[in-house]
């Protein structure tokens, strides 16, 4: 199921679900699928959490890392029809995208949701993970951004010390790559926020973006939008991108 319903058929189809749900003929759903299910639905935490009780499964508790995009971020997610838009969790999980977002990059739909995490696509062994984040450089070099990630992660283990899974996750990486533990090591605390990438893309050769992660407010998530300059060159292949993949305004 992808992140945002992207039309009419979708929300009624996950509207029939969640009745099934709540009256117990819906089976025992994972809590990936409520997840997803929650944010097809634009639900807020509230509506998230009874959701999930529904299903069987305790919500997610305070002192985790949140993975629901509010209504007022999926909004924006869709609103930015004809920008490149992803949200990312506090440990850089890819949780909801827009269609140029796949026009920019491959289909996240492809993955696992454990796969769609940028900081596990980059120092990760799973080659997969890392080409649907499509190649790219960094203007401020790739080992500056990969210990801007690193530095971000570790705010996030800060922020929640007692998140299971992101502990495993830091884990998982020390373990798997020595220039992972390198970075990790010294401590360093920092928020990436902004960068300017040259994107290899097989329709448009390169472009160069200016990439923007603004935190929403409320939350620890990571709004990721892509930009160029109005009538640049890489503009214009932007917007060759969107016709090609037929995106909608």
């Amino acid at each position: 199921m992808k992140p945002v319903a992207k039309d009419l058929g979708d929300v009624l189809r996950s509207v029939d679900y969640l009745v099934r749900l709540e009256q117990g003929r819906a089976g025992h759903p994972s809590a990936q699928v409520v997840a997803s299910l929650a944010r097809s639905l634009q639900l807020d935490h509230t509506e998230r959490d009874h959701l999930y009780r529904c299903a069987g499964l305790l919500p997610p508790a305070d002192g985790s890392i949140d993975m629901h995009v509010a209504p007022g971020v999926a909004r924006l997610v869709t609103r930015l029809g004809n920008t490149p838009v992803g949200v990312f969790s506090a440990h850089w999980n890819l949780l909801s995208w827009n269609p140029m977002w796949v026009a920019l990059h491959e289909d996240p739909t492809v993955l696992t949701p454990p796969q769609r995490n940028l900081v596990r696509a980059l120092f990760g062994r799973d080659d997969t993970a890392r080409a649907t984040f499509r190649p790219f450089r960094s203007s401020s070099g790739l080992g500056h951004f990969a210990a801007a990630l690193v530095a971000d992660i570790r705010s996030a283990a800060v922020t929640y010390p007692s998140d299971p899974t992101l502990a495993e996750f830091v884990d998982e990486l020390r373990t798997e790559n020595r220039y992972f533990d390198s970075l990790w090591t010294p401590g360093i605390v920092a928020v990436h926020k902004s960068d300017r990438k040259t994107i290899q893309h097989p329709s448009v050769e390169e472009l160069t973006l200016d990439c923007d992660v603004l935190i929403a407010p409320g939350s620890d998530l990571r709004v990721v939008i892509y930009t160029a300059a109005a009538g640049s060159a890489d503009s214009e292949k932007l917007e060759f991108l969107r016709v090609a993949t037929g995106v909608a305004v």
